[in-house]
């Protein structure tokens, strides 16, 4: 069971005219619903982030086939496109919401398109979405003291517990970006598992806090979605991606490093 290799598959916006800020990472309505149809006639099964992850720490076995379908910092088509597509098949899902971008009293102004709001989400949430937590505004969360990192996490946790009644046990960075710090704080401040990105398989030896993601985004045809939920040529289809992580991993050392450095003198 430790070898198994999870697609989990990490969605944003679903809308048939995004604006250019979520274009590239969204996908048409019509596009997720094939998508979810795929999943079904191939007899996957989509479990919960929660779901896995407490399977995985249990020792539990997995369902047949597993696969995650995640959504990122809560747009409204999440609501009005995807969640009738995943009502057709009956499958679960896990929305990681960014609490400061939703529509309601914590909104900051932050969204980069129409967001949810409040109710959509408690809809979501009793439709067998699981609501997961996304900070609070969305920063780069290596990148901001540890004040601000604590606030971020724990603000987003006491704020989706208010409106949904239930402790959001999962997280996804911003971004995707971790570190060592970033890692520490979300386990201490409650969350049991959390979300990167990496664009290569889940397995159980990344550990609760460092689960890999696939990004699909608008440019993803069906033959190539077919081939990442198969878990084939993964590292073909992400190469561009890997090697832009990567380097961008070095600047961003460098920039904490100089922060450090700067905040010490200071």
């Amino acid at each position: 069971m430790s070898d198994v290799r999870v697609p989990i598959l990490m969605y944003h916006a679903v809308a048939t005219e995004p604006n250019e800020a979520t274009r590239a990472l969204s996908v048409t309505p019509e596009a997720f619903a094939e998508q979810m149809a795929v999943l079904a006639d191939r007899g996957l099964t989509p479990v919960t982030t929660a779901e896995l992850a407490a399977c995985w720490r249990s020792g539990r076995a997995l369902p047949e086939r597993p696969v995650l379908i995640t959504f990122d910092d809560g747009y409204e088509g999440v609501h009005r496109h995807a969640l009738p597509a995943l009502a057709k098949h009956g499958f679960p899902a896990t929305l990681f919401v960014s609490t400061g971008w939703l529509r309601g009293p914590y909104d900051t102004g932050g969204g980069l398109d129409t967001m949810l709001d409040w109710d959509q989400v408690r809809e979501l949430a009793a439709a067998g979405v699981e609501i997961g937590g996304h900070s609070h505004s969305h920063p780069q969360l290596d990148q901001v003291s540890d004040a601000t990192l604590r606030f971020e996490l724990i603000h987003c946790k006491e704020i989706v517990s208010d409106q949904l009644g239930t402790v959001p046990a999962s997280f996804a960075y911003p971004y995707g970006y971790s570190s060592r710090r970033v890692r520490q704080a979300v386990r201490e401040t409650g969350y049991a598992q959390a979300l990167a990105v990496g664009n290569g398989l889940a397995r159980r030896a990344q550990g609760p806090y460092t689960l890999r993601r696939v990004t699909v985004r608008r440019s993803m045809g069906i033959e190539e979605f077919e081939r990442v939920v198969e878990g084939r040529a993964i590292a073909r289809t992400f190469a561009g991606d890997r090697a832009l992580t990567k380097g961008y991993a070095v600047v961003r050392r460098v920039r904490q490093a100089r922060r450090l450095v700067s905040r010490s003198l200071g």
